[in-house]
C-alpha cells in the first residue's frame, strides 16, 4: 500500500519509493540534552513516528509534555535485561548503569565534576527484543552512557529489520568496565551494519590545559562520537524492497546521503519496485532543489 501523509509534509522521495508504511525511528535514551534529534525535520514533517524510552522521570515528563502526534514515550530502561545499580550523576547526561571511572574523569577538564555520583538506585532492564510495544522499525538512534552494546545484542532480532544505528561511541572510556568503539564496531559489523557517517565528533582538552581561555575548546585527543551505521549497501540481495525503501528515506530526509539514496533508488528499479526511472527523477529532484 502506499503511505499517506499530510498534504504540507509531502515528501517527493515517498512516491518515488512508495513503502509499505511509515518510518519507525526508535529512540534509546531520549532526553535531548544535546538538542534537537537528528531526525527532528523527518518527523516534523509528519514523515515518520518515533518511539522513544527514557527512564529519567524528569527527562521523560519533559518528553511527554512536548509530544507530538506522532511520538510516544515510554519508562523502560533498555539493557541486557538484568538489574543493575543506576549511577544517578550531578549531570543528567553521565547519569547510568556503568559507574564513571573518577580517574578517567579526572583526565579531562570538567569531567569530574559533571560524574559525581549523586546516589544510586536499583534498575531493572529489557531487552529490546522483549519490548512488545516495539514492533519493527527502521532507524535506532541510542545514547545511553556506555550500554549501548548491551542493547545491540539483546536486540539483535529486532535490528535485523533495521536499517540505520545512530550510535554513540566512545574512544576513551569514561565508565568503569565500558565499552569502547571497537567493541560497538564489531558487534554492528557482525549484524550486517557499516560505517557510514560521523555525525558528530567530540574532542576534548586533556587536564590542566585550557585553551584560549575555554576549558572545553581541544586541539586533537578524541572522546566521543556519533556514528552512523547503515545496513551493508554492498550486499543489497541481503535487502528486502521495504529495507532499500526505507534506506533511501531515511538517508535523504535524517543525514542528506543523497548518494546513498539514489543507491537505494537503484536496487529497487533494477528489481522493478519502485516507479519508473526513479533514479533518474530523484536526480532531477535534486537539481530542482539546489
Amino acid at each position: 500500500m502506499t503511505v499517506t501523509v499530510p498534504a504540507r509534509a509531502a515528501s517527493p522521495l515517498l512516491d518515488l519509493v512508495r513503502p509499505a508504511r511509515p518510518t519507525h525511528v526508535v529512540d534509546v535514551g531520549a532526553n535531548p540534552i544535546d538538542g534537537d534529534p537528528p531526525y527532528r525535520d523527518m518527523l516534523a514533517a509528519g514523515l515518520c513516528r518515533v518511539t522513544g524510552f527514557e527512564p529519567q522521570p524528569e527527562a521523560l515528563d519533559e518528553l511527554r509534555r512536548r509530544k507530538g502526534p506522532h511520538e510516544t514515550y515510554l519508562p523502560d530502561a533498555l539493557g541486557d535485561g538484568g538489574t543493575h545499580t543506576l549511577y544517578v550523576a550531578a549531570s543528567s547526561g553521565m547519569t547510568g548503569i556503568f559507574r564513571p571511572d573518577a580517574n578517567r574523569l579526572g583526565l579531562f577538564n570538567g569531567f569530574s565534576e559533571w560524574g559525581r555520583i549523586r546516589e544510586e538506585a536499583e534498575i531493572s532492564t529489557k531487552r529490546l527484543d522483549d519490548v512488545e510495544a516495539v514492533g519493527a522499525f527502521d532507524l535506532l538512534k541510542i545514547d545511553i552512557q556506555g550500554a549501548e552494546l548491551m542493547v545491540f545484542q539483546g536486540g539483535r532480532r529486532k535490528l535485523a529489520a533495521a536499517v540505520a544505528v545512530h550510535t554513540e561511541v566512545s574512544f576513551v572510556p569514561l565508565y568503569e568496565d565500558q565499552p569502547v568503539f571497537g567493541d560497538v564496531d564489531q558487534e554492528l559489523r557482525g549484524q550486517g551494519f557499516i560505517p557510514h557517517a560521523f555525525a558528530a565528533v567530540k574532542r576534548w582538552p586533556i587536564a590542566p590545559v585550557v585553551f584560549g581561555g575555554d576549558f572545553r575548546q581541544a586541539r586533537h585527543q578524541l572522546l566521543e562520537a556519533d556514528v552512523v551505521y547503515v545496513r551493508d549497501f554492498g550486499r543489497p540481495e541481503s535487502m528486502t524492497d521495504e529495507q532499500l525503501g526505507q534506506l533511501a528515506l531515511v538517508a535523504h530526509h535524517v543525514y542528506d546521503s543523497t548518494d546513498l539514496a539514489y543507491h537505494c533508488l537503484r536496487q529497487l528499479s533494477l528489481r522493478n519496485r519502485a516507479v519508473h526511472d526513479a533514479p533518474n527523477r530523484y536526480l532531477a529532484l535534486l537539481a530542482g532543489s539546489g
